[in-house]
């Protein structure tokens, strides 16, 4: 296996299958934290994951972590079973005969499991929270639960990246939400680079740093969740309605009445949203609706909407004969509104303007 002088990961793949269908993608992972493969079924996202992995044999270069896995100029094609790697699939594929604790260890015995240790496998156990789980067996959990139990033997692999394939699409909503924040955990205290195949905009929202949108076996565009959520709730997501994502940690918790109070970075402001059971001083993020956004030009009072953030409007833009969008910056947070055109001239809103952007608690999406 090649060694490179750095620990940047590269994908460059091209692959023909039909007439109807040709991969060509240039894609450069993040070394740490989740890079999100999004776009619709059949576009290439499973294919680009496979190819990574070795599974299917696209033409190109493949280098992950300063590791060459492929480089067909060189004639280097590491197999499968060599690359140091974790995957994930749609179903969790565990052995209904074994308990948790022993499906988490089958992928020990082979070589790409030498070097664990008791301490690594007790990390992935308590990260995913599995401690009270280790002796049942797959019948006895939820689909959720076996999921977690999957993901926890891709890690005690020592991976180099942790490959995951819409991992969450065989869960209904509820199971679901319950397993995005321990896939976020992952994300924020492993020092892994995670590449994630889905075409779930919600997903994306609460999992990605960084994200490449994918269209007929081509990017499209990519960068950080921040610039691409407003893009991807575009032609892709059209039943969707327009969105923005907030990033904070909690910092407060009000347990009589079920909230969380979520304070934004730069201290420019605090949302109370639902309460999820985190702890102080954990990250958060949560997206907003565009149209549940309402604006004023001087601090509202007497009113049932808790959450009140000083902004500055950015832009205002049409879209639609009745509506505009008001872009805002609070610090480092950009917020979004969506009004009538009658309200923003009655409000007389410029660029440059101060505000008050008003987000309903009862609309926020943890």
């Amino acid at each position: 296996m090649t060694e490179e002088k750095n620990n940047l990961s590269h994908v460059r793949l091209t692959l023909k299958r039909s007439q109807d269908f040709a991969l060509d993608v240039d894609i450069t992972p993040a070394p740490s934290g989740v890079t999100v493969l999004f776009g619709p079924s059949g576009c290439g996202k499973t294919t680009i994951l496979r190819s990574v992995a070795g599974l299917e044999r696209a033409k190109g270069e493949v280098r992950i972590a300063g590791e060459t896995w492929q480089d067909d100029s060189r004639k280097i094609f590491v197999p499968t079973w060599k690359r140091p790697l974790g995957y994930v699939f749609q179903g969790a594929s565990l052995f209904p005969h074994m308990t948790a604790d022993e499906n988490i260890r089958f992928g020990l015995r082979y070589a790409r499991g030498r070097g664990t240790t008791e301490e690594r496998i007790s990390e992935a156990v308590e990260l995913l929270g599995l401690g009270k789980l280790l002796d049942h067996r797959p019948s006895e959990l939820s689909g959720g639960e076996q999921q977690r139990v999957a993901i926890a033997r891709a890690l005690v692999l020592n991976p180099k990246i942790l490959l995951m394939d819409e991992p969450l699409s065989a869960l209904d909503w509820e199971r679901r939400a319950e397993i995005i924040p321990w896939i976020a955990r992952i994300r924020d205290e492993q020092s892994l680079p995670i590449l994630y195949v889905t075409h779930s905009a919600d997903e994306l929202a609460k999992l990605a740093n960084e994200v490449v949108l994918i269209e007929q076996g081509k990017v499209r565009a990519s960068g950080s969740v921040e610039k691409m959520l407003p893009l991807v709730r575009s032609p892709l997501t059209l039943t969707e309605e327009p969105e923005f994502l907030v990033k904070g940690s909690v910092t407060e918790r009000d347990e009589k009445y079920g909230l969380a109070k979520v304070g934004l970075p730069g201290g420019v402001g605090s949302l109370w949203v639902q309460d999820k059971g985190l702890p102080t001083g954990s990250p958060v993020r949560v997206t907003v609706l565009e149209r549940d956004v309402s604006l004023a030009v001087i601090p509202p009072e007497a009113t049932s909407i808790q959450n009140t953030i000083p902004a500055v409007i950015e832009s205002i833009e049409g879209v639609s004969v009745s509506q505009v969008r008001v872009t805002l910056r609070a610090g480092d947070q950009v917020l979004a509104s969506r009004i009538t055109r009658r309200s923003c001239d009655k409000l007389e809103l410029k660029v440059g303007l101060p505000v008050f952007a008003q987000l309903k608690s009862a609309a926020i999406k943890p």
